[in-house]
């Protein structure tokens, strides 16, 4: 009798917890979490859903940081990871420095369902990628070429000579911005502000997606340029699975963007799944990842000051949150830390991340 009368009440308790569909993504994410939360709504598989999401980001060509167009290493060289992780399969791919493809989020998913590898780098990548017909191209722009020079133009020794400008005997100077139009003909002064802020501020960008569907199947890849003007083959965290990206069909899903060798250090993706693990709250797990970044730091706010890390946490019940180490972003960048999330009932939007520490 007790049970039939409780049938009711475990029938809606159930109702309750049934997970939505939902994507979350790192903020330059917005229209990935759209196109993700249209292959869910189609009855598609997460992870199909999540890289056609960063495909839009990849093949862009004025998203710097990620794909087509981000911006190369010290050889003037793109090279791209990615990394993906399929909760329904508990299985996962990566790639490492690979040149010439565009899309390596495509190229991650391949090697995780195609091989029994977990991770292939470079030269290796890039003959498994056409070995599988995706063409090898020239992954610099003019705009990401123009940032390049830049660079090496800026590159001075202590007198403040270098030797990608012209010589010293010659007439004083002009003005900065007169000076960089003279040297790079042919863009615009906003162009050229971008340049030479990129070129004395290497940034390091990425995009990282996540998504819940119905059935409470969960994936999620991260896609990355990696740091601007690194040393040629340099590995972040963003293809490092259990660093820039962990996820597990029990708890969660996690990931990062940001300066990876310090995530790598706390391991952060996987200590945020662990935490959730244990009861944390997706804010909860990220923020304590991130003390755990400080503590590196011996929590001098001074020496934090130049670090920009930020993670993305989606627990399997749809609980979500985007976590920072500051409130706002490094000096050179505007507006503050945020993330993409897009439910299945709304439209994809930015939200503000919660944080460790606020810049004066």
């Amino acid at each position: 009798m007790l049970g039939a009368a409780a049938l009711p009440m475990v029938r809606a308790a159930n109702a309750q917890e049934r997970p939505r569909n939902i994507v979350v993504s790192s903020a330059n994410g917005v229209a990935a979490c759209a196109k993700a939360m249209e292959v869910l709504k189609a009855g598609g598989d997460t992870l199909d859903a999540v890289v056609a999401g960063v495909n839009i980001v990849e093949l862009d060509p004025n998203d710097t940081s990620v794909g087509y167009g981000g911006l190369p290493n010290e050889d003037g060289v793109v090279e791209l990871d990615a990394s993906c992780m399929h909760g329904p399969t508990r299985r996962g791919g990566a790639v490492g420095a690979i040149r010439g493809i565009k899309t390596p989020s495509k190229i991650a998913q391949l090697v995780m369902a195609e091989t029994d590898h977990m991770m292939l780098v470079g030269e290796g990548a890039l003959r498994f990628a056409k070995a599988y017909g995706f063409p090898e191209e020239d992954l610099l722009t003019d705009k990401s070429r123009l940032a390049w020079r830049m660079w090496k133009r800026e590159m001075r020794d202590r007198t403040g000579h270098s030797n990608w400008e012209s010589g010293i005997d010659g007439p004083p100077k002009a003005p900065k911005m007169a000076e960089l139009k003279k040297a790079f003909p042919g863009f615009d002064e906003e162009t050229l502000a971008w340049a030479y802020e990129v070129a004395t501020n290497p940034p390091h960008g990425t995009i990282n997606c996540m998504a819940l569907n119905e059935k409470g199947e969960m994936s999620a890849v991260t896609t990355t340029s990696g740091l601007a003007w690194k040393i040629a083959g340099r590995l972040g965290d963003s293809p490092i699975i259990g660093g820039g990206l962990w996820l597990d069909q029990d708890v969660g899903g996690a990931g990062s963007t940001g300066r990876g060798e310090e995530n790598l250090r706390v391991c952060g993706a996987h200590t945020i799944i662990e935490k959730m693990r244990q009861g944390m709250s997706p804010r909860e797990a990220a923020l304590d990842a991130l003390k755990r970044v400080s503590r590196n730091f011996d929590d001098d706010r001074k020496r934090l000051g130049e670090l920009d890390l930020s993670f993305y946490a989606l627990r399997k019940d749809g609980e979500y949150a985007g976590a920072s180490l500051w409130d706002k972003r490094s000096a050179g960048a505007a507006g503050g830390a945020q993330f993409a999330v897009c439910a299945a009932d709304g439209q994809s939007h930015r939200e503000n991340s919660v944080y460790l520490y606020e810049r004066k």
